[in-house]
């Protein structure tokens, strides 16, 4: 998995979401998408250069498909990662970042230097797990 560089170690002080903060969280952001799709290309090149071998036995070949599988959802995973990405550098646009979806109220930037997709303060994040986990039994 292809994981989030950090742009600088803590945001900026201040008050909530400040010009720096806003700042702060769209450079990592920006940063985390290069970095998937350069992870993407050398994802899609690995399998190219992959197509082309063909020799081993019948064991290698089932372990390189595997692999190839394994590698394929990873990059499904990341190919909505960055969907949620661009919808953060959205919100930042539009100054709706940072501020729970479901209550209005502000996630918080510890939680934001974790997870800077998040969309959901933290109280709302652990209510909507129960209901899930409530839904799956």
């Amino acid at each position: 998995m292809t994981s989030m560089r950090k742009t600088a170690t803590t945001p900026p002080r201040g008050p909530y979401l400040n010009v720096a903060q806003r700042e702060y969280f769209r450079r990592r952001l920006l940063d985390w998408r290069q970095d998937i799709l350069q992870a993407t290309q050398t994802t899609i090149e690995g399998l190219r250069h992959g197509s082309h071998f063909q020799g081993g036995d019948e064991g290698d070949r089932a372990l390189r498909e595997s692999a190839q599988t394994l590698e394929l959802r990873a990059r499904d995973r990341q190919r909505k990662l960055l969907r949620k990405i661009d919808q953060a550098l959205e919100r930042i646009r539009t100054g709706q970042y940072g501020y729970c979806e479901e209550t209005g109220e502000p996630i918080g930037l510890d939680r934001l230097d974790i997870r800077p997709v998040a969309t959901l303060c933290i109280a709302a994040q652990e209510a909507h797990e129960r209901r899930e986990k409530h839904i799956r039994g």
